[in-house]
């Protein structure tokens, strides 16, 4: 199928000023030729890499004018897919679009299957694995922190970690292989000491990047945040503040959420998935009750919960409840209406939830806010400056390197146990197999397809 030459639209569906329709592989240029005609004469194929020319596109068929257009020519190896592309940017429209889509078609392309452009950069060299994923990651990026990372992968940052440890690892094996297979020749022997050491290294180093993962994943891909609290703490009014517009109803009424209510927000580059729920008590009402249930399903999956507690009414027996239903989260503790209460201060607080960080706010004048922003991103990440060390954001990335880990810690204990060099080995071996998952030198070529089945279709 790589020999096919493929064509889809490149752009976003819907109205815009351009629109571009992509084809590349080696019959690119000549399906040019065929249904492109330039303003000055001439051919696409005999067009200069790098060059536009304005011209029409033409219906084979009927002769008429499709759409005026500007062909794009870059030649292989210098194009994205290493293959001879063609872009030809229209008007923005739907149908003039398809039509092109259609005129490009029917003279020898296919329609290109999702993702399969960046596949074939892939495969032709161009980019390693990680770093067509990462070409995904910047079309979905939804915060500037999400685009850093991306761009960051895209440039190799992750791909030459891993280059440089599969390397040091290969060169072992190697020094292994000689050892037993040449055992009687002068060649310097492969030390307890020196493997230990090597060993050890790599453990370090993958233990590293599995906490640059953990990280990562909640820069791209966010957190789960609930809060918490019994009725009328202010939870909805929270939601409000925090997503910028009144998004939940706010009234004195205790009881007045009855369902989740979910926003993205962009918190300093993470994005947070934030739900606001029912207060949490002994309700009579059907409705509050389900409600109610609602809240503690959402409270058992969230990442980080941000318990409110009310300053005018004190700690009450319903905090102490919905504080023992949040054990063994990452949690914040919320004092609210600072404003007017006094009947519970954080010092008190730290009595009850004496392990928990305290922020004290007032939702209604704006207290706070910025302190609780920076206390979710320090609980949740560290601290926004790490950003700039994460390599580490693909779930499949994590689970590459924490097999690698095991295998290591495998040829470690081997190792300490006294068993042969071959067993050593053996593990050194399997680490860098996983490793090169990450990369694409070792992967399968299902796993490929389905990476690239994420893509939109035309990337």
């Amino acid at each position: 199928m790589q020999k096919d030459t493929i064509a889809a639209i490149a752009t976003a569906v819907g109205v815009g000023g351009i629109g571009i329709v992509r084809i590349s592989g080696r019959e690119a240029l000549s399906i040019g030729d065929v249904i492109f005609q330039p303003r000055r004469g001439g051919k696409i194929s005999e067009q200069p890499s790098y060059s536009a020319r304005y011209g029409t596109v033409i219906d084979q068929k009927s002769g008429r004018v499709i759409d005026e257009a500007i062909a794009l020519v870059m030649r292989s190896p210098a194009s994205y897919t290493r293959e001879d592309v063609l872009e030809l940017q229209c008007h923005g429209g739907p149908v003039a679009l398809s039509a092109v889509l259609k005129e490009v078609l029917a003279h020898g392309a296919r329609l290109a299957l999702p993702g399969e452009f960046t596949q074939r950069a892939f495969l032709n060299g161009r980019l390693d694995l990680a770093q067509a994923e990462a070409v995904c990651d910047i079309i979905k990026a939804s915060t500037e922190a999400n685009l850093q990372l991306a761009q960051e992968q895209l440039k190799g940052r992750l791909s030459s970690k891993i280059q440089s440890l599969r390397q040091e690892m290969l060169t072992l094996e190697a020094q292994i292989e000689v050892a037993i297979d040449f055992p009687e020749d002068d060649i310097p022997e492969v030390n307890y000491k020196d493997l230990s050491l090597r060993l050890g290294k790599w453990e370090t180093a993958l233990t590293d990047l599995i906490a640059e993962g953990e990280a990562g994943r909640i820069w791209r891909e966010g957190l789960a945040t609930v809060i918490v609290g019994k009725p009328n703490v202010g939870k909805s009014s929270l939601l409000n503040a925090l997503v910028g517009r009144k998004r939940a109803l706010v009234t004195d009424i205790p009881g007045t959420t009855r369902d989740v209510i979910e926003e993205v927000v962009n918190l300093s580059g993470l994005p947070l998935r934030l739900l606001d729920t029912a207060g949490i008590r002994e309700a009579s009402d059907m409705v509050e009750r389900l409600g109610v249930e609602a809240a503690k399903e959402e409270l058992a999956a969230a990442q980080l919960v941000l318990l409110m507690v009310d300053a005018e009414t004190g700690w009450e027996e319903e905090d102490e409840i919905i504080y023992s239903l949040c054990q063994g989260k990452k949690m914040l503790i919320l004092l609210n209406k600072i404003d007017v209460g006094s009947r519970l201060t954080a010092k008190e607080i730290k009595q009850h939830c004496p392990q928990e960080e305290i922020v004290l706010l007032s939702v209604k004048e704006g207290l706070g806010l910025k302190e609780l922003e920076d206390a979710i991103i320090r609980l949740a990440v560290g601290s926004e400056s790490k950003l700039e060390h994460v390599s580490v954001t693909n779930f499949r990335h994590v689970e590459a390197l924490k097999a690698a880990k095991a295998a290591i810690k495998d040829a470690a204990d081997a190792l300490s146990s006294g068993l042969g060099y071959d067993i050593i080995s053996t593990g050194v071996r399997s680490a860098r197999f996983e490793l090169g998952k990450i990369t694409g030198e070792t992967v399968d070529q299902e796993l490929v397809d389905r990476i690239f089945q994420d893509f939109c279709i035309g990337k």
